[in-house]
């Protein structure tokens, strides 16, 4: 398995990887849960309907804990957040992820595999981990202003500790990136060469304990993004920080 996802053809140039492929499905998942939420929500919800409150509930009482008012638009992109990557995380583990090929002219007779695990893809993670920090500094512009933002990277009061304050602040920025995207990527790509490896040793029986593993770890991930997410975007907007 490789640590690059494998191109299976191109659009225009545009080189769509099974990771893309995989990104697409995982979307399709998301909107048919919420289309099938919308039409069938009731006073007197089924047991998806219960779910999707739980979880939507245990999240927005996490974030107004933390952030009071302000959990009213931080909330909807922690969720957001949290929904994809667990759906991308656990679609990932279904039968035919790695097992099915893709035959193209450059890979031989043994091909590529046509879906792989859309958050072991690297390039995905890293773009989760821009849109969590650019929207974090958004919010921090339009709720605390654009001045308290500017000093919290740049102060001249105690001159000079505050501003090398500040300049760490904006080198923690830059290590968020790295964290957020190498944190997930790593625990989802080594959870797949390990399945992986198992299914090359013993089909049968052996993966399936490793497969449970994977099924807390894809939860967890995703728990951890989501919560560092409500984490930052509630300090950044909070004026007395």
């Amino acid at each position: 398995m490789s640590i690059s996802p494998d191109i299976l053809f191109t659009i225009a140039g545009f080189p769509v990887t099974n990771t893309v492929i995989s990104t697409v499905i995982t979307d399709i998942v998301l909107i048919a849960l919420v289309l099938s939420i919308r039409k069938f929500m009731s006073v007197n919800p089924g047991k998806i309907q219960n779910a999707f409150e739980a979880v939507s509930e245990y999240f927005y009482d996490m974030t107004s804990g933390n952030a009071g008012s302000r959990a009213s638009y931080i909330h909807p992109w922690v969720l957001s957040i949290f929904l994809f990557i667990v759906v991308s995380n656990l679609t990932a583990l279904f039968p035919g992820f790695e097992t099915v090929r893709f035959l193209n002219a450059s890979d031989g007779h043994h091909g590529v595999p046509l879906l792989r695990g859309a958050t072991s893809d690297l390039n995905l993670t890293l773009a989760l981990a821009v849109i969590s920090v650019v929207m974090t500094h958004y919010f921090s512009v339009k709720y605390t202003g654009i001045k308290a933002y500017i000093g919290r990277f740049l102060s001249f009061t105690m001159f000079p500790i505050m501003l090398f304050v500040g300049i760490l602040e904006f080198m923690n920025e830059i290590t968020k990136l790295i964290s957020f995207s190498f944190r997930l990527f790593g625990n989802i790509y080594s959870g797949e060469v390990v399945i992986s490896t198992m299914y090359s040793m013993f089909p049968i029986g052996l993966p399936v304990p490793f497969i449970m593993l994977e099924v807390l770890i894809a939860v967890i991930q995703a728990m951890v993004f989501a919560i560092l997410t409500m984490s930052f975007m509630s300090m950044f907007t909070d004026k007395a920080h």
